[in-house]
């Protein structure tokens, strides 16, 4: 039969994506708690197009993915990548997957359990010598602030909010460790199951924790510029105001300073 995706194009013109998006697929990807965990993700797949090349093989995407639903994490997304890039013979290849990852979690006082949804992706880049991979998370928060505390007579207002982190990463760590890390950043957690004990205790531990946008992407920050493994990230974080009719926003990135090399002044050998 004739393979007019690689029938020759006259027009010259290099495409920089192309391949399939939007595909709802069950994967299943990495749970410290049980080994993993089965989701459904929103998956795009793609490669660069030759100047030459009229199109692309379409089903191939599917064929790969097929093949490695069952081992999705950041430690495979390198592999996927090579092998997408090398079936298809593309000098790049792209994915990107978004999906629902659930934690069980226990109220603060009475142990009563909920699961927990939290947004992530995992995305990723293969140009041949040269790969980037990054992990997100969109974790849910209550922040409490810390303006209308000081100065209301009593109470003071407060919303829930969302923090999204990216982050380039040198070894595997676990989504699990980068959403506590999130949470334990604002004026209080977000939880599935509460009883009248598990409230008190949330809206005191707010009341005590005030946080402005500004003092939650700066409390990540801290946590992640401690750990070496985290290379780069960026921090969105978005409040979702109770009295006002608009969100409060704040965003950051960080690079992390290369280690020296060498001998030069003030390096010790």
């Amino acid at each position: 039969m004739i393979d007019v995706q690689n029938q020759f194009d006259s027009r010259n013109i290099k495409i920089d994506q192309v391949g399939v998006k939007n595909i709802r697929y069950p994967i299943s990807v990495k749970d410290r708690a049980s080994g993993s965990q089965r989701t459904v993700a929103s998956v795009n797949m793609y490669v660069e197009l030759p100047h030459h090349h009229k199109g692309t093989h379409m089903s191939r995407f599917i064929e790969i993915l097929s093949q490695y639903r069952h081992s999705i994490s950041s430690n495979t997304i390198p592999t996927i990548l090579t092998v997408i890039r090398e079936r298809l013979n593309a000098a790049a290849a792209h994915l990107e997957l978004s999906f629902p990852f659930f934690m069980e979690k226990m109220a603060p006082v009475t142990r009563a359990v909920g699961l927990m949804e939290y947004g992530c992706s995992l995305t990723g880049h293969d140009y041949g010598e040269e790969s980037d991979i990054t992990v997100s998370v969109t974790v849910p928060v209550t922040t409490l602030c810390p303006c209308s505390r000081e100065i209301s007579s009593y109470g003071a207002h407060n919303q829930r909010g969302e923090v999204k982190v990216t982050v380039r990463y040198e070894h595997f760590f676990w989504m699990e460790d980068l959403i506590r890390l999130v949470e334990t950043s604002a004026s209080s957690e977000v939880y599935s199951l509460l009883k009248r004990a598990d409230e008190k205790k949330v809206t005191e531990t707010a009341y005590d924790n005030p946080r402005f946008v500004e003092d939650v992407v700066r409390e990540v920050a801290v946590k992640l510029m401690a750990d070496p493994n985290f290379l780069w990230f960026s921090i969105a974080a978005e409040n979702f105001e109770s009295i006002h009719n608009h969100s409060a926003y704040a965003y950051l990135e960080y690079t992390r300073p290369k280690a020296p090399t060498g001998r030069g002044p003030g390096v010790k050998p």
